[in-house]
């Protein structure tokens, strides 16, 4: 899989942007603040329907304008396919699929898949729970594209059913208000348990390749390891090494459904979900110690790059070539994570990276060099890329 064009409009610092792409490594060079970030936010935005720095769409726009597009034709396996989305302001997003308009935005996930490492990974060892949630729903969703239905679909059941529980938990709960909690139990049971199954299926499947890609990253530290954790689910759902099972799905219901019944009480008296996917993690081990906490910083960006390696050759496994995005974080590894990390770069069919000058990007990778650069103020910057930049000798 590779990206053979990519355009922007409107884009953050871009106002236009028309880029040819071709396999191999390609590093955009730049100072910081001149817009190469951008660039893979953009890709990766197209590739997972959001961005890795921010939350809302709104700051992905540019200032002054109402929109923002972002396009790519995709090659996969000899056959080429172009997405578009367009970023609107106020109004619900656009995408299109070869020119022709989609009928829902995340109809585009799976055309393209990337894993993008970044400075902002540091979070998922040391960041709050969501961050970890989110690493695994957006690697299942990778791995499997309609789960982003289901993902939509628990998570406007959880807002309903969260609404009913405060409105229940400040009147007098009368019996037509007590049956609607149970027709919600049962929607959310229902999506929670396919959303389970898979967030289960994936810890199993990345632990291996999490731990080989860990040790070779940091071999005199402690081994590393994963696994689920939930409030929710009996222990013998939460070991690693268990097989998923083809009943899983109707198990997890049921276990759902019977754990939703038991916290109602709780949940009126708070008026707050307390169970479900939602309030899950996933658990980040070094030896018999959690790393948040009591990894070093060393260790912590370790097991960030090992959690993004280890995605990457899962996804490989399953029969996909990923994009590998790199954003200015050569200059974060010493020798050996850089090594370690310029390894799998020269075996991706597609690297795209960042980097703030040519040194920070290992030698051996070749990649092939395009300048950034911008102009205006700081309140109307435009990037372009400039003539190209002279290789690195």
């Amino acid at each position: 899989m590779f990206i053979r064009t990519l355009s922007l409009r409107d884009f953050r610092s871009w106002e236009h942007a028309e880029l040819e792409l071709s396999p191999g490594r390609t590093v955009f060079l730049g100072s910081n603040g001149n817009g190469k970030t951008n660039l893979l936010e953009a890709i990766g935005y197209l590739a997972t329907l959001g961005s890795h720095r921010v939350a809302a769409d709104a700051p992905l726009i540019r200032m002054g304008a109402d929109k923002a597009r972002i396009g790519a034709s995709v090659v996969n396996s000899g056959r080429e396919l172009r997405i578009d989305i367009e970023l609107n302001q106020g109004t619900a997003n656009r995408a299109q699929i070869n020119r022709s308009p989609a009928r829902r935005p995340r109809e585009i996930l799976g055309i393209l898949q990337t894993v993008l490492f970044a400075p902002e990974d540091l979070a998922l060892v040391r960041g709050d729970p969501g961050e970890r949630r989110r690493f695994m729903d957006e690697l299942c969703t990778a791995r499997l594209p309609r789960l982003a239905a289901v993902r939509s679909d628990y998570d406007r059941v959880l807002r309903q059913r969260s609404a009913l529980l405060k409105s229940a938990g400040r009147q007098a709960r009368s019996k037509t208000e007590l049956g609607t909690l149970d027709v919600w139990d049962g929607h959310l049971a229902t999506h929670a348990s396919v959303l389970l199954n898979y967030r289960l299926r994936l810890v199993h499947e990345l632990y291996p390749y999490l731990a080989q890609s860990y040790a070779a990253i940091a071999p005199e530290s402690r081994p590393a390891a994963i696994a689920y954790r939930s409030a929710t689910l009996p222990p013998e759902f939460l070991d690693p090494a268990r097989e998923p099972e083809p009943d899983d799905t109707e198990a997890l219901e049921a276990i759902m459904l019977r754990e939703l019944a038991a916290a109602r009480s709780k949940e009126l008296e708070r008026g707050v979900c307390l169970v479900g996917p939602h309030r899950d993690e996933l658990e980040l081990n070094l030896g018999d110690a959690p790393a948040k906490g009591f990894a070093s910083h060393g260790e912590s960006w370790s097991f960030a790059l090992a959690l993004r390696l280890g995605a990457f050759e899962l996804l490989r496994a399953s029969g996909s070539e990923p994009v590998l995005l790199l954003d200015d974080v050569f200059a974060e590894l010493d020798r050996r994570r850089r090594t370690a990390l310029a390894a799998v770069a020269a075996g991706a069919e597609q690297v795209l990276i960042t980097a703030a000058v040519p040194e920070d990007v290992p030698a051996e990778l070749a990649a092939v060099p395009l300048r950034v650069e911008t102009s205006g103020g700081p309140d109307g910057r435009t990037s372009r890329i400039a003539e190209p930049a002279t290789p690195a000798p």
